[in-house]
């Protein structure tokens, strides 16, 4: 596959999203991950793991934090001024799950300290984007495609 979606895992394209839904989902991840971070629960890492996975591989639509702000908060809201790209989200969201997943293990298994740095990153990103809106993940996903090479372009010819 290529593209701007090649780095993103496939699936059906998601339509443009809130970035309003991006934030609360940040904000309930905070809370979560810093549960974990008090609690040291792997398992309680791996439910959020199971979060970000249901965001990256199936659909942000499908994402429990995503079904819980639709329902709950958005009517309460109005309709967005803006939306923004999903594909950027996903992309962050394969990320806090590779870290949720990382950590998840790592707790379950008596690496600790492991655990807890992963925890502590997927923290950091989660709270960036929920005080300050800035995507860790997006901006990522944004910088790893200016400097790709798009693949459908022939190099130079002397």
């Amino acid at each position: 596959m290529s593209g701007p979606d090649a780095i993103t895992p496939a699936r059906a394209a998601d339509p443009a999203v809130d970035p309003r839904g991006v934030r609360f989902n940040a904000a309930l991840t905070t809370v979560v991950v810093a549960l974990v971070l008090l609690s040291g629960s792997g398992w309680l890492l791996a439910a959020q793991a199971v979060v970000f996975a249901l965001g990256a591989f199936v659909g942000l639509r499908y994402a429990p934090y995503s079904v819980l702000y639709r329902t709950f908060v958005a009517p309460r809201l109005g309709p967005p001024k803006e939306k923004e790209d999903a594909a950027p989200v996903r992309f962050s969201q394969t990320v806090g799950f590779v870290f949720a997943l990382v950590g998840a293990v790592a707790y379950l298994t008596g690496f600790t300290t492991v655990g807890i740095v992963a925890t502590a990153f997927a923290l950091a990103a989660a709270f960036l984007n929920a005080a300050f809106g800035f995507c860790l993940g997006c901006e990522m996903y944004a910088l790893i495609h200016r400097f790709r090479k798009p693949s459908n372009q022939q190099g130079a010819t002397a």
